[in-house]
């Protein structure tokens, strides 16, 4: 009896406990959802491909619209990541893709002129 009195007087503390347990467990869930290591890592290399296929078929001075076309093709792609990961976590990833296709650019200039003549022939100034 004395401790169902107890249990009646500090209810509260109770429920406050298992809400902190609810949204410890979820944390933890969501932590688990997460892609691995190896799943990010494989994004990435995929989004330096797709980021270069965007400059290619859209050109220069088009951001919005390449951000928009990785992102369709990486909803194909990787449907369950894209789940799991925010939009700016992903516009981030393809940022940092972008400055890794640049330099790519800059070192390799048959990458370059591949890029750019179909830029070109894309854009109708070939």
């Amino acid at each position: 009896m004395r401790y169902a009195e107890m249990i009646m007087e500090n209810w509260y503390l109770l429920v406050a406990a298992v809400v902190v347990a609810a949204l410890a467990a979820a944390a933890a869930a969501r932590f688990l959802e997460m892609p691995s290591a190896e799943q990010r890592e494989k994004v990435k290399e995929w989004l330096l491909l797709a980021v270069t296929e965007a400059e290619k078929e859209l050109g220069s001075g088009t951001g919005q619209l390449k951000l928009r076309y990785v992102y369709d093709l990486f909803l194909q792609r990787f449907p369950a990541v894209a789940k799991r990961i925010s939009f700016e976590t992903f516009s981030y990833w393809v940022d940092r893709a972008l400055i890794d296709m640049r330099e790519m650019l800059n070192k390799n200039k048959a990458i370059y002129r591949m890029v750019k003549a179909e830029e070109g022939a894309a854009n109708g100034t070939d």
